[in-house]
């Protein structure tokens, strides 16, 4: 079991790495200094490296180690400010938030994150570049529809038709992506057997929650930050509300839950009764997102299992 920890602060430029036994060293973000972190960490021993979900920043240098048989573990940076604050530690160097990340891994006893396949870095990658055009294409039409200079319409027509293509040109990679693996090809039609559930819905389910079918409805509830967080202290029961979680499948489900209980009597009903004790509004969207959610975790749930069993 790894008990000694190594924390790192990533940087466009550097790795700063610290460890209880060693004390801090610095590393070039590259290749080349990657493999020297390596070395330097596998000449103490070996350790748990932990850096921070740092928007895809740390994402070369954590695949890298793990290319060297370093395991390594995400930390989320907005906890491990929060227990630098808790500590008393309001400085902030690099060489500091890297004593820091490892106090934190080792407070909650952070587990090694397994990296994602080839095959779901590049599935995650294409699905965000796909919202990334589709937040484009919304933001020209609107333009467009507040532009009447005709040079600067057709301009913004010729962006829109570019943007068009893009998107397009996306949607057939992620089907070609998913119909070449039979998990997610399994796992594509037992989602849209739900009616209102297609194409984009699909995309982000297996790009941006890949564990979907393999955790309990709470545990996937609150991955996708659908799950009310307890406000009570003592006497007082204060309002529940959501917070964290991955924001692009929460965004999605509040969309695709309010027309699938359309077709869905069920869910309907659901809404409905909600909306009749009085529920506020954003209350029954969040708590039909939720439902919804259960419900593709249950299929995939059933499907993982079909596979397993080869039925």
């Amino acid at each position: 079991m790894i008990q000694t920890i190594c924390g790192v602060d990533v940087s466009q430029a550097w790795l700063d790495a610290w460890m209880e036994e060693a004390g801090c060293e610095r590393f070039a973000n590259s290749p080349e200094g990657v493999a020297a972190l390596a070395d330097w960490v596998g000449a103490q021993g070996g350790a748990l490296i932990v850096m921070e979900s740092s928007g895809g920043v740390e994402q070369p240098a954590y695949l890298e180690l793990w290319r060297h048989g370093c395991p390594c573990a995400l930390a989320n940076p907005k906890s491990v400010r929060r227990f630098a604050q808790a500590m008393g530690r309001l400085e902030k160097t690099d060489r500091i938030d890297a004593c820091i990340i490892a106090g934190f891994a080792a407070a909650r006893r952070l587990q090694p994150t397994l990296p994602p396949s080839a095959g779901q870095q590049r599935l995650t990658a294409l699905a965000t570049r796909l919202r990334q055009v589709g937040s484009d294409l919304g933001v020209h039409k609107q333009r467009l529809a507040s532009t009447r200079d005709p040079e600067a319409r057709a301009s913004l027509k010729e962006a829109i038709a570019f943007f068009t293509g893009q998107a397009s040109a996306l949607t057939q990679k992620i089907k070609a992506a998913v119909e070449a693996d039979p998990l997610w090809q399994a796992l594509d039609r037992s989602f849209r057997s739900v009616k209102g559930v297609a194409d984009k819905t699909v995309a982000t389910l297996l790009a941006d929650l890949p564990e979907i079918g393999t955790l309990s409805n709470r545990a996937v509830a609150k991955l996708a930050g659908l799950a009310p967080i307890a406000n009570d202290s003592g006497k007082r029961h204060g309002p529940r509300s959501i917070r964290g979680g991955r924001t692009a499948v929460r965004t999605i489900l509040f969309l695709v839950a309010d027309i699938a209980r359309k077709y869905d009597p069920s869910l309907g009903e659901f809404r409905n009764r909600l909306l009749e004790q009085g529920k506020p509004k954003m209350v029954v969207r969040v708590a039909l997102a939720r439902k919804l959610l259960v419900r593709l975790n249950a299929k995939a749930r059933e499907t993982r299992q079909a596979l397993a069993y080869g039925s």
